[in-house]
């Protein structure tokens, strides 16, 4: 059994608030169908006792979001033992397409994939709502995969997700070899806002409300790369070889790198 396991892109992402030591968002996440990875289960030598992913990742395993996922699922004591078989004798097998460290939520996009498919496989009867909130504490975009929206509005942490009405758009995405950190790109917009925070932050809520109720098409038609991203500037500010790949009517997705434009 085979999983795609797509990318997405921020039609827009601005930042309103914090909790604690995170950011809050208003943000509309898309599908971008012509990119995703492919995730399935191979059988494997049942020697190897250990959890075993096989992909192109710059990770460990126990470092991979996928492995995480998976500890979270032996907390379940009712299939703890179904799981620890099933991954004796199988293995999970990534064929990557997606780059990472690039603001278009691979590692998120997987660890949905997974879920969705070891829920399948075996059975467990987990309801999207229980995979979320086992997901949480792992990853923001987590949540909006798990609802295989096409467009959806994303608040809060990434945990609040409501479907928009509307197809996912035709994307043509551009990744530079950059590698963005995003808590390095967050922290840098927390210093470069510094005293304005408060004034800056109220203006990207009405913003974000306004934003809320157009369509995809008319966002990108209307506004340019540094209104509808507010953490492009940061970015930039960390990673100045950006501005080298930035193109007329293309636009930036979550915390970097990957540029994206809608194909007319």
């Amino acid at each position: 059994m085979k999983i795609k396991s797509y990318a997405k892109v921020n039609i827009f992402l601005k930042i309103v608030g914090t909790k604690e030591n995170y950011h809050l968002i208003n943000s509309r996440f898309m599908l971008v169908k012509n990119l995703y990875d492919t995730l399935t289960f191979e059988k494997k030598d049942k020697s190897d006792k250990n959890f075993v992913i096989e992909g192109s990742f710059s990770c460990e395993t126990k470092q991979n979001i996928i492995y995480k996922i998976y500890e979270k699922l032996l907390e379940i004591d009712e299939l703890r033992e179904d799981l620890i078989d099933f991954f004796t004798h199988h293995k999970v097998c990534v064929k990557k397409n997606i780059p990472e460290f690039a603001g278009l939520g691979g590692g998120s996009s997987n660890a949905a994939a997974f879920l969705k498919l070891i829920n399948q496989t075996l059975s467990l009867k987990l309801s999207t709502n229980d995979m979320v909130n086992l997901s949480k504490t792992l990853g923001a975009d987590i949540a909006f995969f798990l609802h295989d929206f096409e467009s959806a509005e994303v608040l809060g942490i990434g945990e609040k997700v409501k479907r928009f009405d509307e197809s996912a758009l035709d994307i043509k995405t551009l990744t530079p070899p950059i590698k963005c950190e995003t808590p390095l790109v967050y922290k840098k917009y927390r210093e470069i806002l510094n005293r304005n925070y408060d004034k800056i932050t109220k203006d990207n809520r009405l913003l974000g409300k306004k934003l809320q109720k157009m369509s995809s098409e008319d966002i990108l038609k209307n506004f340019d790369i540094y209104e509808l991203n507010d953490l492009y500037s940061a970015a930039l500010k960390i990673y100045p070889k950006l501005r080298e790949y930035q193109k007329e009517n293309y636009f930036f997705s979550g915390s970097g790198s990957t540029f994206f434009k809608r194909i007319s």
